[in-house]
């Protein structure tokens, strides 16, 4: 008897992402914006900074809108799939007692990002990044309660803390001085590195040691910000900006890898994954890479992919889903490129060499 083409659909996302391997590191905690959030802002009050409703998540198993903002998985999907769970850990805001065992043993790990916010409590109106760190504090005592300090630290150490944000921080900015000077780009980033570093201890402090961090993409060429443009070109100011906080989140790991003992790290390019897909789109596999997928008005990115909206037949063929995030296929290339990838996509060593780390 044939399998119904939602089960076959369904495996083959299992599959895609998981395959038969088992967890190389104890458990994986999730921090950061929408392009990591896994469902946390479907708990929240308003409608804001949401994707719990179609067209999110058709090509998802059933079909099923779960709060990521693709038409499928996010990156942070099949980065845990590379470490051999089946995805993202699950969101902190929809765990249960039930659900939360495992858990509480230090195992599978914690998705605690939330759509909308950035490395600066003033960006956005979700859940920021400070009370993200104040949730998986709350956990830890919880794990410390079930394992015991010393066991619970060890696990955590050998866990993988994956960050991925920013990118809100610079929209923010942006949308407050679209034409900085050097000065005013430098205030900018010496305040969220200060802030990302203070966040960064926080974690140290609370037994994280292997750092897994995803810098910000090229956001000036996302279709919304082409769809400020007169001609759909970049808006170079944001990527400029984008560029320069890379520069300095760099800067910062590699000096605090040198006072925090024990601390390791890895910066994964989705800038450099994104900007050679666009400047060489059909090497990546793509056909469109300046319009969305999903949405409507110029560039199909004026309004947001909504139940109402249009979208794409040939969705593999986009490397934008809406008007800002990637599509399924587009965070599966980047997964592969940053996990396993050379130096140009993941540096001082990749995701892969940090998860088998174990000196």
């Amino acid at each position: 008897m044939a399998l119904a083409p939602v089960l076959l659909l369904a495996l083959f996302f299992s599959m895609s992402v998981s395959g038969n391997a088992q967890p190389k590191v104890p458990a994986i905690y999730v921090f950061g914006d929408s392009t990591a959030d896994v469902g946390n802002n479907n708990y929240l009050p308003g409608n804001n900074a949401k994707a719990n409703f179609p067209h999110y998540g058709i090509d998802f198993p059933h079909s099923r809108p779960t709060g990521r903002f693709s038409n499928g998985y996010n990156g942070i999907d099949f980065l845990a799939g590379h470490m051999g769970f089946r995805r993202s850990p699950p969101p902190y805001l929809s765990l249960t007692n039930k659900t939360s065992r495992g858990i509480l043993k230090g195992l599978r790990g914690v998705n605690f990002a939330s759509g909308g916010s950035g490395i600066l409590d003033s960006t956005g109106t979700t859940i920021t990044m400070t009370q993200q760190i104040k949730y998986f504090a709350t956990l830890k005592s919880r794990i410390a309660e079930r394992l015991n300090l010393e066991r619970s630290n060890d696990v955590l150490s050998k866990s993988i803390f994956l960050i991925s944000d920013g990118g809100n921080d610079v929209f923010a900015f942006f949308q407050q001085n679209n034409a900085p000077n050097s000065t005013q780009k430098q205030q900018f980033y010496n305040t969220l590195i200060y802030n990302y570093k203070n966040h960064i201890k926080a974690l140290y402090e609370l037994g994280a040691r292997k750092f897994a961090i995803i810098d910000v993409a090229p956001v000036g060429c996302c279709p919304y910000s082409r769809s400020l443009h007169p001609l759909g070109a970049c808006i170079d100011v944001l990527n400029d900006l984008a560029v320069g906080v890379n520069g300095a989140v760099k800067v910062m790991f590699s000096n605090l890898s040198s006072t925090l003992k024990g601390l390791k790290y890895s910066l994964g390019s989705s800038y450099a994954v994104v900007s050679k897909m666009i400047a060489d789109p059909e090497a990546a596999g793509f056909k469109e890479v300046k319009s969305a997928c999903c949405g409507g008005g110029k560039l199909n990115a004026q309004s947001g992919c909504s139940p109402n909206s249009s979208y794409c037949e040939t969705r593999k063929e986009y490397l934008f889903w809406d008007s800002i995030h990637p599509t399924h296929g587009a965070s599966k290339k980047a997964g592969q490129a940053i996990y396993g990838g050379s130096l140009l996509f993941a540096s001082p060593i990749n995701f892969k060499q940090l998860v088998e780390d174990d000196s």
